[in-house]
């Protein structure tokens, strides 16, 4: 899985004024539509540089701007590792591609800025979030939504406990605790409990705790997504004593994480962080009918879109499942509508959605029969 930041929309959103080419397809971790996934990502690429064609791009311009989208073709390691979904961003001087936790729904789109509003889910922490299954042979980092679930390959994280803190002093403070723990032949070698030698083990504990907070929160920056915490119950205070993450769950998985696999700590975690998502969307929709008729919301793109480029939206929902075509000029904030999309216009909702994150708003990308009136966008505004 990769990381979607807000780091990387700012600078997806500076490609603009130039042709950028949008991909969305669904990918499969395994099985024969694994092996099926790079022939669809070959007919999006087809169909985007028709789209460039039919933008007066000429036909070299078109296959070096696609280039890079057709090498991955030829990666099979990179189809051996794939999430749920898979977003492709080109344009001149600019190639990303994000293998993400979303099923995401197969499009292509040309336009002079790149359509972003499908990663959104993963960018606002409405429905997204990590498990960090803490043991002392191991450390697991792992992304989820409601529906799936995904380890994600954090080289900054340290192996073990023994690799965190030496080996003189892991096999010093084990050496205690197994002549402290001997019964009649049988050895407590944990490092937690009662009695003497346990400071020193918790110790040991937080300089091990310490570098996986390093190593998770400079990964996540300002990812505020909820983390869930996996482990025997005496980490969940030691760690939360030390951590700078913001968003810790409330309780956490208990038990060794070890034994457990991904699906399995997906199932245990969700109902810790579901409640959160729910109650964030429902005070937020409450918010939107009790402004209502105030003048302080809408669903009117007109209104909602020049006051995301000014800062001045609370909160925004966006469907996921409804475009509103139109041109947007970000110095006069006049906006043209168009019946349909084409090269050179783009979907006003995902600008407005985009704008709004970019300024710190709350924004919930939901299908439109859950948005306020059915609407293709709502927002509440500041001010």
């Amino acid at each position: 899985m990769d990381l979607v930041t807000q780091s990387d929309l700012r600078q997806l959103c500076a490609a603009e004024n130039s042709w950028c080419v949008s991909i969305f397809l669904p990918t499969h971790r395994t099985g024969i539509q694994q092996q099926q996934d790079p022939i669809r990502l070959k007919n999006l690429l087809r169909e985007a540089e028709q789209q460039l064609l039919a933008a007066e791009l000429r036909k070299p311009a078109a296959s070096a701007l696609l280039e890079p989208v057709a090498a991955l073709l030829a990666e099979h390691d990179f189809w051996q590792h794939q999430s749920d979904g898979l977003a492709v961003f080109a344009t001149s001087g600019q190639f990303r591609c994000y293998r993400v936790p979303l099923p995401l729904e197969e499009s292509v789109l040309v336009a002079r800025r790149f359509q972003l509003k499908p990663l959104l889910p993963l960018l606002t922490g409405d429905g997204h979030f990590y498990i960090l299954a803490l043991s002392q042979n191991e450390v697991r980092l792992l992304g989820g939504t409601r529906h799936v679930v995904d380890e994600i390959d954090l080289a900054q994280l340290p192996e073990n406990l023994r690799a965190a803190v030496g080996q003189g002093d892991y096999e010093r403070q084990l050496q205690f605790h197994t002549r402290a723990g001997d019964r009649g032949g049988q050895r407590a070698a944990m490092f937690h409990g009662h009695g003497p030698g346990d400071e020193d083990a918790k110790e040991l504990l937080t300089k091990y705790f310490r570098q996986i907070d390093e190593a998770v929160c400079g990964w996540l920056k300002d990812d505020l997504s909820p983390l869930v915490l996996a482990g025997v119950d005496y980490y969940f205070p030691l760690y939360r004593g030390i951590s700078r993450h913001r968003q810790l769950a409330e309780g956490g998985v208990p038990g060794n994480p070890e034994v457990l696999r991904p699906e399995e700590l997906h199932a245990r975690a969700w109902p810790l962080v579901e409640p959160l998502f729910q109650h964030g969307r429902r005070a937020a929709l409450a918010r939107f009918q009790q402004l209502a008729g105030t003048g302080r919301a809408s669903t009117r793109v007109e209104e909602i879109l020049p006051a995301a480029r000014q800062g001045r939206v609370e909160v925004a929902f966006v469907a996921t499942d409804r475009q509103q075509w139109g041109t947007f000029d970000p110095q006069t904030l006049e906006i043209q509508r168009h019946p349909a999309a084409h090269a050179h216009n783009e979907d006003l909702t995902d600008r407005a959605a985009i704008e709004a994150s970019l300024k710190g708003s709350v924004v919930y990308a939901l299908p439109a029969r859950d948005l306020p009136e059915g609407a293709a966008l709502a927002a509440c505004f500041r001010f």
